[in-house]
């Protein structure tokens, strides 16, 4: 029986099977585990982070096994071996983690994102030179630093060093693509992303970078990266993590901030490498001693990256690498968790009943609650309807999930009839008409419980069209005809069904899954 390696963030819920050894990867940062519960956890939580908490993994990682079991109510908030787990009410399904009991098991499962060789006897494939490293996905603009602050022979290490990044990254068609940008006064880009996919190539452009001068505008330099490198003309990928490598030599003469939120906005990963970080004497002439923290895309210590000289580098460079490698550490990617607008709309006809009103609340902010909602995150809105429509909330109304799910539960029922088809041309135009140009993608849930009295195939055709993916749910006389009318393309998967109103909890998990699916498809 081989282990399944899988990253720092699988759930329980991305299983298949009832019992199934997993494998997990090395230093997965503990900062940023969701789990749920003690001994028992929601499925919902990260497995590597559930085996943790339990004791049977280290940050070493290792093999585990993981039992699903049934959903329960209260899963507790407990702080054990340095990771918080949260406090979930109620969800659909659990699981538990033990160790396995064959510990041969490890040299099976190799991690992606660690990509060790093979202990197997197999010959070693000669790593195709032109592919570059697969298991290195990333589009990196190094961000050098060309202002009189370092000077021109420490400019001419800082380019060695990022040569040596450059190498050991695994350049290719298939691995990562570099570009370089040089801060001074003004920025220039020196060369995108699609002009070299070969490390040869990059290393000689490197050599031949001339020392501009000048002020260390890094702020203005850092936004015009996150603004202008990465388009798709310029050679950036669809669905692969943006990364900018900002090299300082002391500090910024500018205000970096700003420029580190437009990153953040744009989907943009960025670390800062200080060299020769002011000294106490020079901390009066830094406009923003905190520089580095704001810039960063989480102030979590992963971002942030020390040299004391320029001199004697070679030791730094496995480390960066390692952390520009890490694909799931870049929590400034848009990911489905992170660049959705979700619209719920949900049935408020007189044959739901209160209670069963109650529990189609408790469904949405169960898929709500998967999702990192914010200001630059994941959206969520809602509207009931009946003969008429209500919008509860729009996507502009609450930009924290506490907030959004608060206002969920104060969702009041309206009881009256069922014109599915109206609502959808309303929610269409009032909730998502003033998201049409906005990053995030858009998805409609549409909840009913019977046969609606107008046309719904037209109206969420129209939905569809303005780049809205439907998915639909019925319960109870909702007809499969009217449902599957509504639901987007490949119909099966974005069709939901069940008899009882109870049975809507064990749906959230797919429909997470569907959003995710979708999401990822539309990025390809």
């Amino acid at each position: 029986l081989a282990s399944t390696a899988i990253t720092c963030f699988t759930r329980g819920l991305d299983l298949r099977k009832e019992t199934e050894d997993v494998l997990c990867p090395a230093n997965c940062p503990l900062w940023q585990f969701y789990v749920f519960g003690d001994g028992v956890y929601a499925s919902l939580s990260s497995i590597c982070g559930a085996a943790i908490h339990r004791g049977v993994i280290t940050s070493a990682g290792g093999a585990v096994r993981v039992q699903t079991l049934p959903g329960q109510e209260n899963y507790p908030a407990v702080n054990a071996n340095g990771i918080q787990s949260q406090v979930l009410t109620r969800w659909a399904s659990s699981f538990s983690v033990t160790r396995t009991k064959n510990t041969a098991l490890e040299a099976v499962g190799r991690s992606v994102s660690t990509a060790r060789p093979s202990t197997g006897k197999r010959p070693k494939k000669p790593l195709d030179k032109k592919a570059g490293n697969k298991d290195c996905k990333a589009d990196i603009a190094f961000l050098i630093d060309g202002s009189y602050n370092i000077g021109q022979r420490r400019f001419n290490l800082q380019k060695n060093f990022v040569g040596k990044v450059a190498v050991m990254l695994g350049i290719g068609t298939e691995g990562p693509h570099v570009g370089v940008v040089q801060a001074s006064e003004h920025p220039k880009i020196e060369f995108y992303l699609k002009n070299f996919t070969a490390a040869k190539e990059v290393l000689f452009a490197i050599k031949e970078l001339g020392f501009r001068g000048g002020n260390s505008n890094t702020g203005k330099a850092l936004k015009h990266t996150a603004q202008k490198f990465f388009s798709l003309e310029n050679g950036a990928r669809k669905g692969i993590p943006k990364i900018i490598v900002v090299f300082l030599d002391g500090w910024p003469s500018d205000d970096i901030e700003e420029a580190g939120i437009v990153a953040r906005e744009f989907g943009v990963n960025v670390f800062i490498v200080s060299v020769a970080r002011p000294t106490t004497e020079e901390l009066g002439m830094v406009q923003d001693i905190g520089f580095v923290d704001k810039a960063v895309c989480r102030n979590n210590g992963f971002f942030s990256y020390q040299m004391p000289t320029w001199f004697g580098t070679t030791k730094y460079v496995k480390p960066l690498v390692q952390k520009l490698c890490s694909h799931e550490q870049m929590l400034c990617s848009k990911t489905c968790y992170n660049s959705v607008n979700i619209g719920f709309l949900i049935d408020g006809s007189s044959s739901v009943g209160d209670s069963n009103f109650r529990l189609v609340l408790e469904f949405i902010s169960n898929v709500a609650k998967a999702f990192e909602i914010s200001d630059i995150g994941s959206k969520i809105a809602a509207v009931q309807f009946t003969y008429d429509q209500r919008t509860e909330f729009s996507f502009t109304d609450y930009t924290t999930k506490e907030k959004v799910l608060s206002a969920i539960r104060n969702i009041r029922y309206m009881s009256g009839g069922t014109a599915t088809g109206d609502a959808i041309s309303f929610t269409t135009r009032n909730v998502f008409g003033p998201m049409k140009d906005g990053p995030n993608k858009n998805f409609l849930i549409v909840l009913t419980d019977g046969q609606s009295y107008d046309d719904v195939r037209g109206p969420a055709a129209a939905a569809q069209k303005a780049g809205i993916t439907v998915f639909s749910v019925g319960v109870a006389w909702a007809p499969l005809d009217d449902l599957k009318d509504m639901a987007s393309e490949p119909r099966e998967s974005h069709t939901f069904f069940t008899r009882e109103f109870t049975g809507l909890e064990q749906m959230v998990p797919d429909i997470i899954r569907g959003i995710c699916k979708d999401f990822l498809d539309s990025k390809q």
